[in-house]
């Protein structure tokens, strides 16, 4: 599992000028889903341009490696001998959670990454906490919200990417790990979350200035990281609670 994991996540986190944008989809039944695209285009064809033919082969071999149409990770742990666990909670969650790379057309350079999970219900989210102490995914904050099928009570505390550095923190050096600001800036050009929902929305209580309304059935937060990591920064609305109830 571990050895999956960091090899998508070495592939993932040593570029450069990455756009992430996350869509989480809340269901009638409480449940939600998550999928999130790691649009790696620009930063791969500045570094084929700038590697030799004779070491591109080398320096994309991580990333061949991964799988290029969703596979689940309890497919990709059994492949690998890694599967130690018989918890039937555990299996089914994994069994929820896909990953893939994608490709330039006509052309054998990685252009990004997806993950997914399917239809997670409130149990499952305890289940992905413990298991994400562990594992350090990149997944969005904004999962862990409290959302009854009706009503999504949003803390903005989570508008941040602890969860995106906690993974870089794993496989930096201590030097790295202490200019994350820096580090951040760099990896990533720009982050986004779409939250949708099945029913129409009813009623969106308090406001901040990195969520705004879409349309009837969504909302999205643009995270300006220059704002995130400055402690001096003005905000128009930063309500710590924004609550959204649905039809």
């Amino acid at each position: 599992m571990k050895k999956t994991i960091v090899l998508f996540l070495i592939s993932l986190f040593t570029l450069q000028a990455c756009n992430v944008n996350t869509e989480i989809v809340y269901h009638k039944d409480s449940a939600s889903s998550l999928l999130t695209d790691i649009d790696t285009r620009e930063f791969m064809a500045e570094m084929q341009a700038m590697t030799p033919d004779s070491l591109q082969q080398e320096k994309f071999k991580d990333m061949d490696r991964l799988p290029t149409t969703w596979t689940s990770m309890y497919d990709l742990m059994k492949k690998e001998g890694k599967l130690k666990t018989e918890n039937q909670d555990t299996i089914r969650v994994l069994k929820k959670f896909f990953m893939k790379s994608a490709k330039e057309d006509n052309k054998d350079v990685p252009a990004g990454f997806s993950f997914k999970m399917d239809h997670i219900t409130p149990k499952d989210y305890e289940l992905i906490k413990n298991f994400n102490k562990d594992e350090k995914l990149p997944f969005d904050q904004n999962l862990f919200n409290t959302w009854d099928g009706k009503t999504l009570i949003i803390n903005t505390d989570l508008f941040n990417v602890k969860n995106i550095e906690e993974v870089l923190k794993a496989k930096g050096s201590e030097d790295e790990t202490q200019q994350m600001e820096g580090m951040m800036m760099m990896f990533f050009k720009n982050i986004g979350t779409t939250l949708k929902f099945e029913n129409k929305i009813k009623s969106i209580t308090g406001k901040h200035d990195w969520l705004k309304q879409v349309d009837d059935y969504s909302v999205k937060i643009t995270y300006d990281l220059k704002a995130l990591y400055d402690k001096d920064a003005k905000f128009k609305n930063a309500d710590k609670k924004i609550i959204i109830v649905t039809e």
